[in-house]
């Protein structure tokens, strides 16, 4: 994986909490709100440090998006917290109204996001909450790969004037990026060069896509490995400078992949450089209860199934 190592499993929830708690001692502006779920968060430190800045809305997020609303028309920085499902599916009309149409600058940070939420069932796993957030017209969505990208891009948001959507999850996962690695809004990262295929990743799927190059080299296949953590606005350069040597992508998710990243890159492809495409994620589906590893092997969301995939839209090339 060249020079990606994973420096030990942690959960990027945990990134996101630390990211706030930094936030908290740099930026008075930066407030936090959260639906009764500071401990799945992680937001406790932010709360203890500053509890002036701290609002508990409880199990009311339609609440919480309007009251974040309303202080960022103060000139505040609003930070709101739930699990991913409550933090879009519940409350679409408020975001959509009172966020997105009105241009606040509102981060809505979403844990507990697809499939590796695990044990707490269908009614909980959102796999549809990227395609929601991306079809709001000024809508930043993006969904980081481990603790340290999600770390610096709660960070980074902050310095970000509009809607944002951070999409993270609960269990631990390969923490493999850089701790000083820039993040930045809007440009993917090449992890891996490459010549007979391109893998476009987000989230945990991007550490299954190293995984997956390392068992493709065996065979004589050389990926090459795109970490795509902003999803809208999506970075076509990168994408399209990758396909026009390699002639094939395979874009993988742990997302529907109807209204998900490979769907967006499947509009850029169709448009600007046709070339075979396969998708890895959920087809349209919803999922069910189960540990995070059971439940990504089943729906295919591994580097096992990124390398059929592979195989798949080489004989198509």
């Amino acid at each position: 994986m060249e020079n990606y190592i994973n420096q030990g499993d942690k959960d990027t929830r945990s990134g996101f909490g630390e990211g706030l708690t930094e936030l908290g001692r740099s930026n008075e502006n930066v407030v936090a709100l959260c639906a009764d779920l500071t401990g799945s968060l992680k937001m406790n430190e932010f709360a203890k440090e500053n509890p002036e800045r701290f609002f508990q809305t409880g199990i009311a997020e339609a609440n919480m998006i309007g009251l974040a609303a309303g202080l960022a028309t103060g000139g505040k920085v609003p930070f709101t917290g739930t699990f991913a499902n409550f933090s879009t599916g519940r409350v679409y009309d408020q975001i959509r109204q009172s966020v997105a149409y009105s241009n606040k600058n509102v981060k809505i940070c979403a844990s507990h996001a697809g499939i590796t939420l695990g044990e707490d069932g269908a009614t909980h796993q959102i796999l549809e909450d990227i395609g929601l957030m991306k079809m709001l017209p000024g809508m930043t969505v993006i969904n980081t790969c481990d603790f340290n990208q999600t770390k610096s891009a709660t960070i980074e948001i902050s310095n970000y004037d509009g809607p944002v959507y951070l999409r993270f999850g609960r269990p631990k996962v390969a923490n493999f990026t850089g701790v000083s690695q820039r993040f930045e809004i809007g440009k993917g990262l090449k992890l891996k060069e490459g010549s007979d295929v391109t893998i476009v990743a987000t989230g945990h799927l991007v550490w299954e896509a190293l995984k997956a190059s390392e068992s493709l080299m065996e065979k004589g296949i050389n990926s090459e490995i795109i970490n795509i953590h902003t999803i809208k606005p999506l970075d076509e350069d990168i994408i399209l400078e990758s396909v026009s040597k390699t002639g094939c992508l395979v874009s993988a998710e742990e997302h529907n992949i109807y209204g998900g990243l490979g769907e967006s890159i499947s509009r850029l492809l169709t448009t600007k450089m046709p070339v075979p495409q396969e998708f890895v994620g959920t087809k349209d589906t919803f999922g069910e209860s189960g540990t995070p590893s059971q439940l990504m092997d089943k729906y295919g969301l591994n580097s096992s199934s990124i390398c059929d995939s592979v195989v798949n839209v080489l004989k198509r090339k």
